[in-house]
């Protein structure tokens, strides 16, 4: 198995990598927040974000502000261990190209 076999498919998406960037630096981050940092639309965020809460890298917390409901991210411990070793990974891999 190669070093690039060892990558998270999870993570392939540049979509992907910046949520969970942004969650690795920061504690809750909210819907608005993420989408604005990440440049990305409504729906974009909504899939990526619902795809990383399904393999449970990320927890979502829906909630309400007065009456307007606010959505917020943060990472999980696994979300926390899965991307580091797909950033190790990641740094095998331009190591070895050199």
């Amino acid at each position: 198995m190669g070093i690039i076999d060892k990558l998270n498919k999870d993570f392939d998406s540049r979509v992907r990598l910046g949520i969970m960037s942004v969650l690795m630096v920061n504690d809750w981050v909210d819907f608005t927040e993420m989408k604005t940092l990440l440049n990305i639309t409504d729906g974009n965020l909504a899939s990526h974000s619902t795809s990383l809460e399904k393999a449970d890298y990320i927890e979502v917390k829906k909630e309400f502000v007065g009456k307007k409901p606010k959505t917020s991210y943060r990472v999980t411990i696994l979300g926390r261990q899965a991307f580091t070793t797909h950033l190790n990974q990641l740094e095998k891999l331009l190591k070895s190209t050199n």
